[in-house]
């Protein structure tokens, strides 16, 4: 590797404006990105990390940001004192960013092929025919299926993966020497996950450009990183090799970031937290398999709370006037039981059928065919009174807590609401009582009540969805992929919490996620869905040790390893 440094981040400060009051939140800060590097930058919500990388392309929101002092050079050249007609020619000819959300970052009113197109007739002199061969010559170099097929697509017509896949070809367009990729593969499924950090990785050999990999889970950074570099609160606290801050971590919270993801190997009573390991309180007590063995005895020797027997779904696509309606099994006779006091874990790929199946156990979807026994009774043959009043019974908690809640009630409303359509409580006040409590149980406290939704960060959103969730004092909760865009120690926190309920409560969950090592930790029993179909059921200790299937081998040999 050469020894030149293409970009020399030195003494970088930057200061927000908040109300009238400056506060300094990245702090004197100094790294480099070499030629032909991988450069991984870790760290959760709030660390400075994105903001950081922003500040690179010029991209700080003006009115409320600065930078107060230091230098971003960008072969020898200080991007600090550029104007925005010179940022202009850098952004996406010299310098791309690939964004964490690709729904949001890419147009909606123009079609893949032509957002790429774009970037291309505005850096290069080509003709727009020229311009498209070479579009489509990247669409398969980011290895996308059918390249003529997602060229003609509008975004919605694709899937995550996929959109994720454009977002690389646009970056990559202009054959950039930095490419920022900030958090490309967050809420991805695990084996697309994989997959996009070895394309991100047979790129960067391809074409010799230098990334900065920015992500809040270091198991991941370290699959595609040459050099790590953790961030805490405005600050770089540690910056090595791969295998030295894995092996010889300095910084307590370069530990706490490594051990705050659940273990394939054993299984803790609770998940350490980074606040657990800053003041030293971590609790390493192990639930053994004969504790564990025990307590799935007493749960499999009841009456299944919940059956699901030869349930089918299936869609009809729309047709044209003269094509023959097509008919698509979402779920495709599936079967199993879930005991009282159990979490069933579920796991599959996107377009497995995990969602349609759980819309139709909350009866949000009606099922084709088949029963779904609770208690015994088929909720499939319910009235419309009826199965509103199974929905005290039966909730869910959302994967985009901030989506579910009504941006216009304040928390304290926004609970109490379904309280009042299921007469839990006497009355307002005594509602409001048990709310306070509510909150309280999932760690948020009175001042939350008066507050709205956009005043508080992902994790306590999530904690305002439990709160919501188990506020109607249901028996069986579906939590879809309830964790999975939350940093790793929100994650620890939330996924302890969610047990602490089970136990205080004695819920049910069917627990959703594509992230398989949070879902072995949390689960007595796991399914594998492929296709419609379960593909794998059984003790989820078991199925991670052998697993039978090779769909399931597939979807374990994707777990980041760190």
């Amino acid at each position: 590797m050469q020894n030149r440094k293409l970009l020399d981040i030195k003494n970088l400060s930057i200061a927000f404006t908040s109300e009238g009051i400056e506060k300094e939140i990245i702090h004197n800060i100094s790294y480099h990105l070499n030629p032909n590097e991988i450069l991984g930058i870790v760290g959760e919500s709030g660390s400075g990390k994105s903001v950081s990388s922003l500040a690179i392309l010029g991209l700080l929101p003006k009115k409320i940001s600065k930078i107060t002092q230091g230098a971003i050079q960008f072969n020898g050249k200080d991007l600090t004192t550029l104007n925005q007609k010179d940022f202009q020619n850098i952004r996406g000819k010299d310098i791309a960013m690939i964004f964490q959300e690709p729904m949001s970052s890419l147009n909606p009113s123009m079609t893949c092929g032509k957002q790429v197109q774009e970037i291309l007739l505005q850096h290069e002199k080509l003709s727009k025919a020229a311009a498209k061969i070479e579009t489509l010559a990247l669409f398969e170099s980011v290895k996308l299926p059918l390249p003529e097929r997602v060229y003609k697509a509008y975004p919605h017509e694709i899937s995550g993966g996929q959109k994720q896949r454009v977002m690389i070809a646009m970056a990559i367009a202009c054959k950039p020497k930095v490419l920022i990729a900030d958090e490309p593969t967050t809420a991805l499924d695990v084996t697309v996950q994989a997959e996009i950090i070895e394309l991100l990785k047979d790129l960067q050999k391809q074409k010799q450009m230098s990334i900065l990999f920015i992500s809040h889970d270091l198991s991941l950074v370290s699959e595609i990183a040459d050099r790590i570099m953790v961030m805490y609160k405005g600050d770089i606290v540690e910056q090595g090799d791969v295998s030295q801050i894995f092996k010889f971590p300095k910084h307590t919270y370069t530990r706490a970031l490594i051990n705050s993801r659940p273990s394939m190997d054993v299984r803790l009573k609770q998940l350490p937290t980074i606040d657990d390991f800053m003041s030293h309180t971590v609790n390493a007590e192990i639930l053994t398999p004969e504790e564990r063995a025990q307590f799935q005895n007493n749960i499999y020797a009841q009456e299944p709370l919940l059956e699901v027997i030869n349930l089918e779904k299936t869609f009809i696509s729309k047709s044209g006037w003269f094509t023959k309606p097509e008919a698509f099994k979402a779920v495709d006779q599936v079967s199993f039981k879930i005991y009282k006091g159990e979490t069933l874990g579920l796991v599959g790929e996107s377009g497995c059928g995990k969602s349609t199946l759980s819309n139709a156990i909350l009866q949000l979807d009606k099922a084709t065919a088949g029963s779904i026994l609770y208690k015994g009774r088929d909720i499939n043959t319910l009235s419309k009174a009826d199965v509103r009043a199974l929905r005290k019974d039966i909730q869910i908690i959302f994967q985009d807590p901030y989506a579910s809640l009504n941006p216009r009630l304040t928390v304290g409303n926004a609970i109490m609401e379904p309280m009042k359509v299921h007469n839990i409580g006497a009355n307002d006040k005594d509602r409001k009582t048990k709310v306070l409590d509510l909150l309280k149980k999932v760690g948020l406290d009175d001042s939350f009540f008066n507050r709205y939704p956009h005043e508080f960060s992902g994790g306590q959103r999530q904690r305002i969805g439990i709160a919501r969730a188990i506020a109607l004092e249901p028996e069986f909760i579906v939590c879809d992929e309830s964790v999975s865009a939350l940093d790793i120690s929100v994650q620890a926190t939330v996924l302890n919490l969610l047990n602490d309920l089970k136990e205080q409560f004695k819920f049910t969950y069917i627990f959703i996620s594509h992230d398989l090592a949070v879902v072995k930790y949390m689960a007595n029993q796991l399914m594998v869905m492929n296709q419609g179909k379960i593909e794998e059921i059984g003790d989820a200790d078991a199925i991670y040790k052998s697993p039978k299937s090779a769909y399931t081998k597939k979807l374990i040999s994707a777990i980041p390893k760190g």
